[in-house]
């Protein structure tokens, strides 16, 4: 989908020499509506069009599952192709959700922060 947007400089992850990419929502939002304009699919994405693509997506994602039974966290007994098959179909429905925020003019991010708040005062931490 193109190079990095502006401002989305890889960052030196500490000590391991290895270079990480740090994402935000409005940077993938950015690259999403690139990647569509370049295909001219922008007339497909309507909000039904994509809550109904990210339906079937949740739909593969939950085949991963399916037949597994409880899983431990982490997924230590989970070959790299089974993890890396579920890292692809998170971020599928990850875009889907992002891209379907935008064409309803969501601020995503904001909406999860708010959420997050309201969840808070609804549900207190226990006092012990």
């Amino acid at each position: 989908m193109g190079g990095q947007a502006a401002g989305e400089s890889p960052v030196s992850a500490e000590g391991d020499g290895e270079e990480i990419a740090e994402v935000s929502l409005k940077g993938l939002s950015r690259k999403l509506e690139e990647f569509a304009k370049e295909r001219d699919w922008e007339k497909y994405h309507s909000p039904r069009n994509l809550l109904l693509a990210m339906v079937g997506e949740v739909g593969e994602l939950s085949e991963i599952f399916q037949w597994k039974g409880e899983v431990a966290k982490g997924l230590p007994n989970w070959e790299e192709s089974d993890k890396e098959h579920l890292g692809e179909e998170l971020s599928d429905v990850l875009l889907y959700l992002i891209r379907l925020a935008d064409i309803c003019d969501i601020d995503l991010g904001d909406a999860a922060v708010k959420k997050i708040v309201k969840n808070a005062m609804k549900y207190p931490p226990k006092v012990f």
